[in-house]
């Protein structure tokens, strides 16, 4: 008789996901891509913007040095010329998920839009699609009116939203025409599509004055590698026609300068101020709206420190 087969474990079958969230500059990237390298994963990158071909240097892309270290996902997934949004990640996300699970690797998804986490965790709900001819409408309008129709339409939106985020303001005041409903009602409807217990889930922190040191190494090391001639070349492939990639950090205020709006001194330091004032909303939104097992990080510690801090909850229930 045929000797039966016996069958692994379901935790061995389905290698439990990280989640590693925070603010730009704190060090997720190079976490994850060790941890990667120590438990045998690869990176699901959570990142608006590092999905778009060509936006290289401004989103900090890992190299192709790490890529071929670590297999990523979801980089370089859309040309400038095409729309992206949360619904399209998050079944490119699924879909990765269950391909790098089928080859008995972990899922480290790893990044800072707090939006691609949220649906993926709690579903797309009933918002309607964008209408192409009410977006444009709306995209002409001064963000100070379309503000002044969110406040007086929806305003728990309005007391919540980033009032510098035009993308987001235009959205809001764009279901609530289509839905006749506030944004936030319906934001409030989204169905279950995961769950926080699926993941091991870890947000990293760091002292402001640590981070901002960071951000401001970072920022210098992007100009110093180009980012004023990435963006020159993007603008003739027709970045500003793609409203949303040209919210990403840096590039906007790349473009005012090549308009000669300001020096380019002005612009770094305008560069770092956006990213500083960025970071602090990106840790507000994580720590409001996301469940996170923080780990506040020290200068002093190195990545594999980290990383040896974090390995170990993959087994925890």
């Amino acid at each position: 008789m045929a000797e039966e087969k016996s069958h692994p474990p379901s935790s061995i079958l389905h290698p439990r996901p990280f989640l590693i969230a925070g603010p730009t500059a704190s060090g997720k990237s190079e976490i994850a891509l060790l941890l990667a390298e120590k438990i045998g994963g690869e990176i699901i990158s959570v990142d608006s913007m590092q999905v778009y071909r060509g936006l290289d240097i401004g989103t900090a892309k890992p190299s192709a040095e790490e890529r071929a270290r670590v297999k990523h996902h979801l980089i370089d997934v859309a040309d400038l010329n095409e729309a992206f949004d949360a619904a399209r990640f998050v079944a490119l996300a699924r879909a990765a998920m269950r391909e790098i699970q089928a080859r008995q690797r972990t899922p480290i998804l790893c990044g800072g839009t707090g939006l691609y986490f949220k649906a993926l965790l709690a579903g797309l709900g009933s918002a309607p699609p964008s209408d192409a001819a009410l977006r444009e409408e709306l995209e002409a309008l001064p963000l100070e009116s379309l503000l002044a129709e969110l406040a007086e339409r929806d305003p728990v939106t309005f007391g919540k939203i980033d009032r510098q985020n035009p993308r987001r303001v235009v959205r809001a005041v764009e279901v609530i025409r289509l839905t006749g409903r506030p944004f936030s009602a319906q934001r409030s409807d989204w169905q279950t599509s995961g769950s926080a217990s699926e993941f091991c889930s870890i947000g990293i922190a760091r002292r402001s004055e640590e981070l901002k040191a960071r951000i401001d190494r970072r920022v210098e090391a992007m100009f110093a590698a180009g980012l004023v001639d990435e963006t020159r070349h993007l603008l003739e492939r027709g970045l500003e026609k793609n409203r949303t990639a040209m919210q990403a950090l840096g590039y906007r205020q790349v473009v005012e300068h090549l308009r000669g709006e300001r020096s380019l001194a002005e612009t770094i330091e305008l560069v770092k101020a956006r990213t500083r004032q960025f970071a602090k909303r990106q840790m507000t939104w994580f720590r409001r709206q996301a469940t996170l097992e923080w780990l506040e990080v020290d200068a002093d510690q190195t990545t594999a420190e980290i990383v040896s801090r974090i390995s170990s909850f993959q087994t925890r229930a």
